[in-house]
């Protein structure tokens, strides 16, 4: 009786804030570490930097707020002031990271130390790589997973992208709950050969929606400390044969809501990452909620309840699908050759384009399953891509099911 009236309560604090937003989401902390080590190449892929094993110069490095770049040895030194307290190597092209690509910092003490073990791979001219979404894995969604690893067996691509909504629920279940799904993803996801970058959706934001998670706000894995727990940063980059890929986070939280936003924390740190690339090099980005897209605008409009699409943002109502400060992120990386961009979110494939905009905006279909929209039954699946030259081509969609 007692949990019953305290969610009355918090479904009466959810809808009178409403319209006051108060943000929490990626501030940045006070205080700074300092954070030195070294870049270098694993020849015996035992991760432990040996006396023949090269540094790896002009690599960069960042605590998901500011760049450095190693020097001609490999070493690199970095003020860490971010309070996620990650910092990650943005993997070079012509090599794959031995092990994490991050290390989680601590808070003591203000000086340490993270080295970065790679190994070094062939380039070239032509790779495939592929986008899923949407996994919303559980106990009884493992078939699922099964079929997406079948499909990577028999593509056989060089990477996979996965664009959020990872897990069933961590936005309204308990802390046990939401680390269940958490355990259960890394569980299956290892099971793959290949490499697997992941991104935040927003069922990974736990327990935001605590009239429903009865979480509190300063339980330590409150909103996205728990994806950084599992799952390292929540956005960053590397590189593969000469193309610059770009993981966004592309939610933010207020008071017991999410929406589509890209923070200034984050939006700093593309300034500094992309500062560092070539003009020429192409980028393809990868997040969960698009920045724009046509299905969204099939959608009824609904004020409240957990299927609501509008909300108050920072002033302004907005569809809380899309990016709402899109503009500002497509003001930064239209400066650059920036072919694609992918999302996940909507569980269906789709593409998004202007003429004469060089950017193509693509959305995948959902692993967990098809979905109904309107009178269409649009599949489940996933997206082959094929780069030849840095050029990458339209895509494939496959679909899980056949």
């Amino acid at each position: 009786m007692k949990n019953y009236f305290q969610a009355f309560k918090m479904a009466i604090f959810t809808t009178a804030c409403f319209f006051a937003p108060i943000t929490f989401y990626a501030q940045i902390g006070s205080s700074s570490i300092s954070v030195s080590g070294q870049v270098f190449e694993d020849v015996n892929n035992n991760g432990i930097k040996d006396a023949n094993e090269p540094g790896i110069k002009d690599a960069a490095i960042s605590d998901q707020l500011n760049v450095v770049v190693t020097d001609r040895n490999g070493f690199y030194q970095i003020s860490c002031k971010n309070q996620n307290r990650i910092v990650f190597v943005s993997v070079p092209s012509g090599y794959k990271s031995q092990g994490l690509f991050y290390k989680q910092l601590k808070n003591e003490p203000l000086s340490q130390t993270a080295d970065f073990p790679l190994i070094n791979i062939p380039v070239q001219n032509e790779f495939v790589f592929i986008h899923a979404s949407d996994t919303h894995i559980s106990e009884k969604s493992i078939d699922r997973i099964q079929k997406l690893k079948n499909k990577i067996d028999s593509i056989k691509p060089n990477f996979v992208l996965v664009t959020g909504d990872l897990v069933k629920d961590a936005l309204r279940v308990s802390e046990k709950e939401a680390m269940g799904y958490y355990n259960l993803y890394k569980q299956e996801m290892g099971k793959i050969k290949t490499t697997v970058w992941n991104i935040p959706g927003n069922h990974e934001i736990f327990g935001i929606e605590r009239h429903l998670s009865l979480v509190s706000k300063d339980n330590p894995y409150y909103g996205i400390k728990m994806y950084h727990h599992f799952l390292g940063p929540d956005y960053y980059s590397f590189n593969y044969n000469g193309v610059h890929f770009i993981g966004l986070n592309s939610l933010s939280f207020d008071d017991l809501y999410y929406y589509g936003y890209i923070d200034s924390t984050q939006t700093e740190w593309l300034k500094n990452d992309i500062a560092l690339i070539d003009p020429q090099t192409p980028i393809v980005t990868f997040q969960h909620v698009p920045f724009y897209s046509g299905g969204f605008g099939l959608n009824k409009f609904e004020m409240l309840g957990l299927d609501r699409t509008v909300e108050n943002v920072k002033g302004k109502l907005q569809n809380r699908h899309i990016v709402s400060n899109a503009s500002e992120i497509m003001k930064i990386l239209s400066k650059k050759n920036y072919p694609l961009a992918l999302a996940g979110h909507y569980h269906a494939q789709q593409k998004f384009s202007w003429y004469a905009v060089q950017t193509r905006f693509e959305q995948t279909g959902a692993v967990i399953g098809p979905a109904n929209v309107e009178l269409f039954n649009l599949p489940s699946g996933i997206s082959v891509y094929r780069v030849k030259n840095g050029k990458v081509d339209d895509g494939k969609f496959v679909e899980l099911d056949k």
